[in-house]
């Protein structure tokens, strides 16, 4: 049974609080009191308890929604919204569908800086790359993955019906395959490791391209650029690697500042410099020591989250 809209706000309110650090004595008497005032105060609170359950992947709602809702007001109408639809699976997919709710609640997530494995229903294998998060719907008439955002490698297994990824520009389909799919503002990015993959952008009304193992591409909401060989950095992140192969620095910068928080600047003096070779993701500051040996450049660090590379003085 569903609750009202102010109660809702009520519950989401008191989770919130809860979050932030342990309630004075006088907000747990005031909690207490609002809990015991109606037996609908109590459903609503083992509600919210079990929404919070739901939202795997991070410490807290309030934890994520920290660093990535642009405010208090849009995380509490998420919370409330799930509150007062009971949390139901098939209500909550369907709000996401609709970008009504944020990632705040995905399925799974994978914070900065971090990668994650997950074994699905149907036994495909999903990695999750730095700051990633996705929604899984898999049942008897459907095998469906919707990329919220990041990017993610995912080896389907054959099943009885395709499974299929969503993403903000278009739809992949296959049967059997090894993918890498990454999602852009404005468009996705595609590399087919093995087996073969259907694509179909959201505004394209001919038939699906068919993207052979070894091969990227990228597509838009209404169409697609020619396929092409796979890069040598495609889905080298799923071994903890970041490959270069004759890569700009400016280039080779902006992808290492997605393992990282805070701010990585490249100086225009170097930005076209070209590397090359395999670095290990899980030690960014040894790789920013390591520019500094293979190519005339300072790595100047204004603080942890605040670092610029620049032309050697």
């Amino acid at each position: 049974m569903n609750v009202s809209s102010q109660v809702a706000e009520q519950a989401v309110h008191w989770l919130l609080e809860m979050q932030q650090g342990a309630l004075t004595p006088r907000q747990q008497a005031a909690w207490q009191q609002w809990l015991n005032a109606h037996s609908e105060h109590q459903r609503a609170w083992e509600q919210i308890q079990q929404v919070n359950q739901r939202l795997r992947g991070m410490p807290s709602p309030l934890a994520h929604a920290a660093l990535n809702a642009p405010t208090l007001r849009s995380r509490r109408q998420a919370l409330k919204l799930l509150l007062i639809l009971g949390a139901g699976s098939a209500a909550v997919w369907s709000l996401r569908q609709q970008h009504i709710l944020p990632p705040l609640s995905a399925d799974y997530r994978s914070p900065v800086g971090q990668r994650r494995t997950v074994q699905l229903a149907d036994g495909s294998q999903l990695k999750l790359n730095t700051g990633s998060a996705v929604d899984v719907h898999i049942d008897g008439q459907q095998r469906l993955i919707r990329l919220l955002e990041g990017e993610i490698l995912l080896t389907a297994h054959a099943g009885d019906t395709p499974l299929r990824v969503l993403t903000g520009q278009g739809l992949l389909s296959s049967q059997a395959a090894r993918l890498n799919v990454r999602q852009f503002n404005d468009h996705t990015q595609l590399a087919v490791l093995a087996g073969q993959v259907e694509v179909t952008p959201n505004n394209y009304g001919g038939l699906p391209l068919n993207v052979a193992a070894g091969h990227q591409m990228n597509f838009t909401r209404k169409g697609w650029d020619t396929p092409r060989p796979t890069d040598a950095n495609s889905g080298a992140w799923a071994d903890g690697m970041l490959v270069a192969a004759h890569m700009r620095l400016e280039d080779f910068l902006s992808e290492l500042g997605r393992y990282r928080r805070g701010q990585l600047h490249c100086d225009p003096q170097v930005a076209n410099l070209l590397l090359s070779g395999s670095y290990p993701l899980d030690d960014s500051e040894r790789i920013l020591d390591l520019l500094e040996v293979s190519l005339p450049v300072k790595v100047r660090r204004f603080t942890r989250y605040w670092v610029t590379v620049q032309a050697r003085a």
